[in-house]
């Protein structure tokens, strides 16, 4: 009877001792108080009384970092969230060192952001998130190095502006806008002398081209019969009057008149 009692007691004891550790995680083992393995997923045996263990998950962890705000090295105050991505490479490190590595890892996060927001110009925060963000990363990895934790990523989700600072960044860039525009207004206008310069000195060279340049554009605006088209006399009649004679040609014509 004794013996089938005993025998109840240690297999009760058994069962009791039997712990899971599923695939994800680690078990921290600790004996009479001491640290003395990292139990691997499965069934393990931990002693109770004598025996304790803590289950430490190593999936990739998201951590939300609240809204912070931070003053710019320009002296502009922003509100920047961000999300960090995070694992536990070393369970014993991740229990031994740090109190609580979930609650340690998002201070440092709060903090590291806001030291970093006001080394940087507000310019350079909005054009260059992604240097900031990794900049931010490498801080943080570095210091949680000795807690078993490895950031893998670091992203920026929001920057949050003044009111006042976003109408100073729409005059601005509205600004660069119409700089850009008489820019290129400029550019084109250049290019449109070259090309007028050009042609006038192809038709200059050509016997005869500005007068038909003339009838060209004369049978273009006739096409509308609401203009009213004012003729100047090109310089090529003119020259052709000048070989003849203006003078005869004036007393031919009253001639002819007198004769009539």
């Amino acid at each position: 009877m004794i013996l089938l009692i005993s025998l109840g007691i240690i297999l009760f004891l058994i069962l009791l001792s039997i712990k899971q550790i599923n695939q994800y995680e680690r078990g921290v083992k600790f004996r009479l108080g001491k640290y003395v393995q990292i139990l691997e997923p499965g069934w393990r045996i931990v002693w109770p009384i004598i025996e304790g263990y803590k289950k430490v998950d190593i999936r990739t962890k998201a951590v939300d970092v609240p809204d912070q705000e931070a003053i710019t090295r320009d002296n502009v105050s922003a509100r920047v969230n961000a999300v960090i991505y995070y694992k536990i490479r070393n369970s014993s490190k991740a229990i031994l060192e740090v109190e609580d590595f979930y609650y340690a890892v998002s201070q440092l996060a709060q903090t590291t952001m806001r030291n970093v927001i006001g080394e940087i110009s507000l310019d350079d925060l909005l054009s260059k998130r992604n240097e900031v963000a990794d900049k931010i990363q490498k801080i943080i990895d570095k210091a949680t190095d000795p807690w078993g934790v490895k950031v893998e990523a670091v992203e920026l989700k929001d920057i949050i502006l003044p009111e006042e600072m976003k109408r100073v960044i729409a005059r601005q860039a509205e600004a660069e806008r119409e700089r850009r525009a008489i820019v290129i207004r400029a550019d084109g206008e250049k290019e449109a002398s070259k090309n007028i310069s050009v042609a006038a000195e192809m038709l200059s060279s050509t016997t005869g081209g500005l007068h038909l340049r003339t009838l060209q554009t004369l049978s273009e605006i006739s096409a509308d019969k609401s203009n009213t088209i004012v003729f100047v006399t090109p310089l090529e009649i003119l020259r052709a009057f000048e070989g003849k004679g203006v003078g005869e040609l004036l007393s031919k014509i009253t001639k002819d008149d007198r004769k009539k």
